[in-house]
């Protein structure tokens, strides 16, 4: 199952390790606890969306942006589970790509 948190997380600790800044540097100017960050970045809290606008404010990425590139790893993951059709004995049976 996908996360949303999760891809969330992974993504906003790549824009963060991209512009070599430190969990410290970003929560203090996104005016949230180093914790909290670490566990948004872990996929195990939640952002709120005025959270997620002040941390992307933090490390000057448009939300929407962010957001397109969570869109296109929840649409990446979706690709390698989506269900294959596989000819069986004359017929076409539909299996997961996981079973596959």
């Amino acid at each position: 199952m996908i996360l949303l948190r999760h891809e969330l997380g992974e993504v906003l600790r790549e824009r963060r390790q991209q512009q070599g800044r430190t969990l410290r540097d970003v929560a203090a100017a996104a005016a949230v606890s180093l914790g909290y960050l670490s566990e948004i970045e872990r996929g195990v809290k939640e952002a709120s969306s005025e959270l997620l606008g002040s941390i992307c404010d933090a490390l000057d990425v448009p939300m929407s942006v962010v957001l397109d590139d969570v869109s296109r790893r929840v649409a990446h993951i979706e690709s390698l589970t989506a269900p294959v059709s596989l000819p069986v004995g004359g017929r076409s049976a539909v299996v997961s790509a996981s079973a596959a």
